[in-house]
């Protein structure tokens, strides 16, 4: 599965920590980040992440083209929604584009631990599916 991992800068430290107690789920994906979180990720854990731009400056726009091409699996975005975001309509496109796709998004722990428990027990598979026909259908 292809799993986006994006954290504004006050919730970045939560997203390493998250990361790192769930590093064994993780390592069985590819992972891609927005650039300064994934690179935080990759110090801490060692893991391969593929990075974009930071999400001021496009990375938030260059998951979202993944997720309208249907090539992106999960969104864990750990928000903060009590700091105002200068990119905040690129924020809320990314969010409605998980929601035209069907795309599991967490915005906060909670969340992400349920899409995570479930990515383990193989709850998300019906993605598999979804794949399958896209690829049918080329």
């Amino acid at each position: 599965m292809k799993i986006a991992l994006i954290a504004h800068d006050k919730k970045k430290t939560d997203l390493v920590q998250f990361v790192m107690a769930y590093q064994p789920i993780f390592e069985d994906h590819e992972l891609f980040a927005t650039g300064t979180t994934g690179l935080r990720i990759q110090e801490a854990s060692g893991l391969s992440i593929h990075r974009f731009q930071s999400g001021p400056l496009g990375g938030d726009q260059e998951i979202g083209a993944l997720i309208a091409k249907n090539d992106m699996d999960m969104v864990i975005f750990f928000r903060d929604p009590l700091t105002a975001q200068p990119h905040e309509p690129d924020i809320t496109a990314l969010i409605r584009l998980c929601d035209v796709y069907a795309i599991p998004l967490a915005t906060n722990m909670g969340t992400a631990e349920m899409l995570i428990r479930g990515l383990e027990r193989g709850d998300l598979n019906w993605r598999n599916v979804i794949h399958k026909q896209g690829a049918e259908n080329e």
